[in-house]
């Protein structure tokens, strides 16, 4: 019988991470098919990952804290040891700045992230926060500390766009635009980043990842969704995706509780990884271009499978 071919009218935008004093630039997107069906279109760039490093010590993930003690309190060993274990990209994570937090100003994050840049060469991801004025206050700093490096930088949501668009513009950067899970929201976005212009090839769509349980298959369905309708010739839904995997999976309560809590779920380290593990291997099937890891041995296990998925 036949093969049935699904063959789409267009194409995923290719976005460049990496440039300037990086040892390589990552490309991803550039889709002509969904997930891994190689016979129904090109497919230049294989999904790829980050690793996430905080510049504090991460309280909701305890496992992590205590198991990479030695490293979890300096971003510049966080980073080295990242590149170890076999990341693409490095995603720094400057929650200390957060109100809540130490509510470390700008300065401060425009010079950590000039130590990352110097303890290595991959390419950079950088998240704020996660608080829309702090945001605004500390990414543009940022975006000028890593001028040439073509960073991805995040979060740009209806709150802050503006401010995070026009900081990327002025260095040369890419932009996440993350939306709550609704298609809609997710192509305004795209459209009110776009409209200041940035180019669609220079933004990355976050729908606000979903751990593994509640909520994976509504985040999953969504990503989806706009994937098939990039591929079908919407150019605002045609962008890359990324997914912050280790951010929601590290802070459940299955990668978090200890045994003698809860017996009959079994070992915490085996069952904690099952989780990151699992989770990613969900989104990779939906779509996601860049997955944001933190194990090893997730990044070594998801690794082995986009290598065998790719054949």
């Amino acid at each position: 019988m036949e093969r049935l071919l699904e063959k789409s009218v267009s194409t995923i935008s290719e976005l460049i991470i990496g440039g300037g004093t990086r040892s390589k630039e990552i490309k991803i997107g550039g889709e002509g098919a969904l997930p891994f069906l190689c016979s129904d279109g090109e497919i230049p760039n294989k999904p790829v990952i980050a690793v996430e490093v905080w510049d504090t010590i991460p309280e909701e993930w305890p496992l992590i804290a205590e198991e990479f003690k030695d490293i979890v309190n300096d971003v510049v060993k966080w980073s080295k040891k990242a590149e170890e274990w076999g990341a693409d990209l490095i995603c720094l994570r400057l929650e200390s700045c957060h109100p809540d937090k130490n509510n470390s100003n700008a300065a401060y994050a425009a010079e950590t992230v000039k130590k990352v840049l110097n303890a290595t060469k991959l390419p950079l991801i950088i998240i704020g926060c996660g608080h829309p004025e702090k945001d605004q206050e500390i990414l543009p700093a940022i975006a000028e500390a890593a001028k040439g490096e073509k960073i991805l930088l995040g979060m740009a949501t209806k709150d802050n766009y503006k401010t995070i668009t026009a900081a990327a513009l002025a260095a040369g950067h890419s932009v996440i635009a993350e939306s709550p899970l609704d298609i809609n929201l997710a192509k305004q976005l795209n459209i009110l980043i776009s409209d200041m212009g940035l180019p669609l090839d220079r933004i990355a769509m976050h729908h606000t990842t979903g751990g593994l349980g509640y909520g994976f298959e509504y985040c999953y369905s969504i990503m989806e969704r706009c994937r098939l309708a990039g591929l079908a010739g919407d150019k605002n839904m045609a962008t890359p995706i990324i997914n912050m995997i280790a951010e929601e999976t590290w802070k459940t309560k299955e990668a978090k509780t200890p045994l003698d809590e809860q017996p009959t779920w079994g070992e915490l380290h085996k069952r904690a990884l099952g989780w990151e593990i699992v989770c990613a291997s969900g989104y990779l099937q939906a779509g996601v271009d860049v997955l944001v890891l933190e194990h090893p041995e997730t990044i070594k296990t998801i690794k082995q499978t986009i290598n065998n998925l790719n054949k």
